[in-house]
């Protein structure tokens, strides 16, 4: 009769523990108070500026409990991804590419917007003979580390264009030590985001003989990420930070005189570069993540094709358009 007390005993307090675990797990959302952004030193991603400059970032998001917005530059992609994977960041502007192996990984996030299209050039020595892509063979070229979207794009394309890749000496570089690189002729080229090719041509150090939208025309550059946890914690903060990403957006697009004087201060530019770098580069300013659905798909299987990725990522993978959506249909 002892022990079958003691059981019956041990079951209610093992069942009190469980109700009491249970009742903490049912609520995972934790208050959220700073919200990390992190971003690289490029007009692709102007939106975070604008928004930052105007206020947007805190003013909107106070009604979720925003108390703090704080922003983080990074020289490309697989760093900032791998700051995400740390936990540093919330949301990240980056190149549509870098998730991808940190997705695989097992970074928890998606993409839930479109940044930009194109912007990227590849830029050699004012005197060079350049007659092509066989240019490149044996040549050194300073470009972002493997598994950025310029390194994808320029594998992608001298590949295309018959071009063994190993037979050119790729150096994986930030915007700032390539551009250094190819003005003291370390290097014989480089494949850059704007406003880099810009600031090179301007100051003679360079020529610009190839821009990524000729290299691979439409292709989707730059996304606005979100970590996983955010979505699912707090779905409506990330619909609102969507929201103000979209007006940014649209504010680049009709207002680029003031969105170039916002990107000079962040930049360390004149505005002249800077408004210089956004009407005579390919960059096209976008935010609904449903058109770059398709670039996904062949970045996905290009890092595949590469081993970057261990497995075959899908578009479901990477991509959350059921949030834009939402976003836009009660515009």
């Amino acid at each position: 009769m002892k022990k079958i007390l003691a059981t019956i005993a041990s079951i209610l307090i093992a069942s009190i523990l469980l109700l009491g675990c249970v009742g903490q797990g049912t609520d995972k959302s934790t208050k959220i108070t700073e919200l990390r952004i992190g971003y690289q030193p490029s007009t692709h991603q102007i939106a975070e500026m604008v928004a930052l400059e105007k206020g947007w970032w805190l003013n909107d998001l106070k009604k979720f409990g925003i108390e703090k917005v704080t922003d983080y530059e990074f020289p490309s992609g697989p760093p900032e991804m791998q700051a995400m994977l740390g936990g540093q960041i919330d949301i990240a502007y980056v190149g549509a590419t870098p998730p991808i192996p940190a997705i695989d990984q097992g970074l928890d996030a998606k993409i839930v917007a479109a940044a930009q299209t194109q912007g990227s050039s590849i830029v050699v020595w004012p005197d060079a003979a350049y007659n092509g892509p066989s240019f490149f063979i044996g040549k050194k070229v300073g470009t972002f580390p493997p598994g950025s979207i310029q390194d994808m794009v320029l594998k992608k394309w001298l590949k295309d264009n018959g071009i063994d890749v190993s037979k050119v000496d790729i150096k994986a570089m930030g915007p700032g030590d390539a551009s250094t690189a190819l003005t003291a002729k370390q290097v014989d080229a480089v494949f850059l985001p704007e406003p880099s090719p810009s600031v090179l041509a301007i100051n003679k150090n360079g020529k610009v003989v190839v821009t990524s939208g000729e290299m691979w025309p439409g292709h989707a550059c730059c996304v606005l990420l979100v970590s996983g946890k955010l979505i699912k914690e707090n779905p409506e903060l990330v619909k609102e930070i969507i929201r103000i990403h979209i007006k940014a957006t649209e504010f680049i697009n009709q207002n680029p005189d003031e969105s170039a004087e916002i990107a000079s201060k962040k930049l360390g530019l004149s505005k002249d570069v800077i408004l210089y770098s956004m009407k005579n580069s390919d960059t096209t300013y976008i935010s609904n993540p449903n058109d770059i659905i398709a670039y996904m798909e062949a970045y996905a299987k290009e890092h595949y094709d590469l081993g970057y990725t261990k497995k075959l990522l899908t578009t479901k993978d990477l991509i959350d358009t059921k949030l834009y959506d939402e976003v836009v249909s009660k515009k």
